[in-house]
């Protein structure tokens, strides 16, 4: 039966992928990737030669119409990010949503993402929390945080390691020097690790230490 197959891929460690997402990506005619390079090498690793085509940002609004009318007339399709769950602050929705409204088939399956990790080690409560992916860079960014200073769920975050210092310098000067926080970066590979601290010590750590690799923020709830 033609569908759309959301597949979650490794976000470090080529091990992290399920059985069932291997034989999914050898059994679809097509793999919609994000970055063909990038998932070529874990194609490779588990002997998938299925066709890929590119599907990001930048063209997902052009191709939306053309895939949903390729599932449609028969085609398997899996759609894959470079890294983690498709849609979850990476492209998706758009094709998700159409496949919906067309009455496709849309199928997600279990598997990595880089906030689930991050919660559990934080030792911050899990049973509710807030994701809120990447900030917005300039419009609203104020805004959003102020917001998230009142939240009385663990807050989840997503960061770029040229962006860190500054996402906490504003984290800092909105919520306070004393919030607890962690940062966790390089999840599931050989420099996998975790600071914790109050969101000063944070600061100043990072400004001593270069941040490397993607990274995952995690806030503790407001008490008040």
């Amino acid at each position: 039966m033609s569908k759309l197959y959301l597949i979650p891929t490794p976000i470090g460690n080529l091990e992290d992928i399920t059985y069932r997402a291997v034989r999914i990506l050898k059994e679809v005619d097509v793999i919609l990737a994000e970055d063909t390079r990038n998932t070529k090498k874990l194609l490779n690793h588990y002997g998938i030669s299925t066709r890929m085509e590119s599907h990001h940002k930048f063209n997902e609004y052009r191709k939306v119409t053309e895939i949903v009318q390729r599932i449609k007339s028969g085609e398997k399709v899996a759609l894959v990010s470079d890294a983690g769950t498709p849609a979850i602050s990476d492209p998706g929705y758009l094709l998700i949503k159409e496949c919906i409204k067309e009455n496709i088939g849309v199928e997600c399956l279990p598997g990595a993402t880089a906030l689930i990790p991050a919660l559990v080690s934080s030792g911050f409560p899990g049973d509710r929390f807030c994701f809120e992916g990447f900030l917005p860079h300039k419009k609203g960014r104020k805004a959003r945080i102020s917001g998230l200073a009142q939240e009385k769920r663990t807050i989840i975050l997503y960061e770029s390691p040229h962006r860190l210092l500054k996402t906490l310098h504003d984290l800092q000067q909105v919520i306070g020097n004393e919030r607890m926080c962690t940062v966790s970066r390089e999840l599931t590979k050989v420099f996998e690790e975790t600071i914790r601290g109050n969101l000063s010590a944070l600061t100043v750590h990072f400004s001593q230490h270069a941040p490397r690799g993607e990274m995952v923020i995690v806030i503790s709830a407001n008490k008040e």
